[in-house]
């Protein structure tokens, strides 16, 4: 693949198309490609993480060892081209919360954190337009969080923290 034909894919990735093309281009140039058989593990929960994977061809299952903390209890969330997997890792010093097993034969994109880092430096916009969209994020996900408390506490009638 051209550096052309990475970035026009990584523009049909929703939070990477935040960040625009001249960003993209940067972190386009450092992209490792990565090829995953079916059944290879990609990441392993709990293992550090120090990038995010963007799927380009193929399919994950994204699993939790406690059911209880899987967002679909019993069953693996699938994903496909242009699923951005490990994103938090583009912004810190994290572990995997799940782990990623190829369903098929699969090809991935590695961003390296401190390349995707040193790109928003310089991209100011990109960064201000990236932490616009991952607040907005973080609020839904309170908000669901505060839902699943109040419906808790109308179970047991205790109030939760």
């Amino acid at each position: 693949m051209s550096i052309e034909d990475d970035i026009a894919f990584l523009e049909r990735v929703p939070t990477l198309t935040l960040i625009g093309r001249e960003a993209l281009r940067v972190i386009a140039i450092s992209l490792e490609h990565y090829s995953v058989a079916r059944g290879q593990a990609l990441f392993r929960e709990g293992d550090p993480a120090d990038c995010a994977y963007v799927v380009h061809r193929g399919s994950f299952a994204i699993t939790r060892a406690d059911p209880a903390l899987a967002r679909r209890p019993g069953q693996a969330v699938q994903v496909g081209p242009t699923a951005l997997l490990g994103e938090m890792a583009l912004l810190t010093d994290t572990r995997r919360p799940a782990t990623a097993t190829a369903l098929e034969d699969a090809e991935v994109m590695r961003i390296p954190r401190m390349v995707f880092l040193r790109t928003l430096e310089g991209y100011p916009d990109a960064a201000r337009r990236l932490t616009r969209e991952l607040s907005a994020q973080l609020g839904t996900t309170l908000a669901e969080l505060d839902k699943v408390r109040q419906r808790l506490e109308a179970i047991d009638g205790e109030p939760r923290p």
